[in-house]
């Protein structure tokens, strides 16, 4: 699961108010090499929630050169967005769980899918 992924996902148990944004408890995460596309990069951005990334980077181990807020010539600065590029592309939670952060419930990533189906009592 790539942080991109990740980014858009969020607890929809029954009676969760706020269910986003997930924690990542990562059992394996691994690295692949992704062509570098600033022009992709670059449109995902406003539509992520920055805040929420670089917390998962961080719970990941990736979060070192990430800016706390997105900066303001974000489109035309090639060293910030090859970083948001490898932390949003190139990083991949394998194994672990995502947790819910008003339930405390797990839901499994394995092969880097995130299952996020719920229990019969849980919608």
């Amino acid at each position: 699961m790539r942080l991109l992924t990740h980014n858009m996902l969020k607890s929809h148990v029954k009676g969760v108010k706020n269910g986003f944004p997930l924690s990542i408890e990562p059992e394996n995460v691994v690295v692949n090499t992704v062509d570098f596309n600033p022009e992709f990069v670059s449109r995902m951005i406003p539509k992520l929630e920055w805040g929420a990334l670089v917390q998962a980077a961080h719970q990941i181990g990736h979060g070192q050169d990430l800016p706390e807020a997105v900066i303001s010539d974000y489109e035309s600065n090639e060293d910030f967005l090859k970083k948001a590029h490898h932390v949003l592309l190139e990083v991949e939670v394998q194994e672990g769980n995502l947790v819910c952060p008003e339930s405390g419930r797990k839901f499994p990533v394995k092969n880097g899918i995130p299952n996020m189906l719920l229990n019969d009592d849980e919608v």
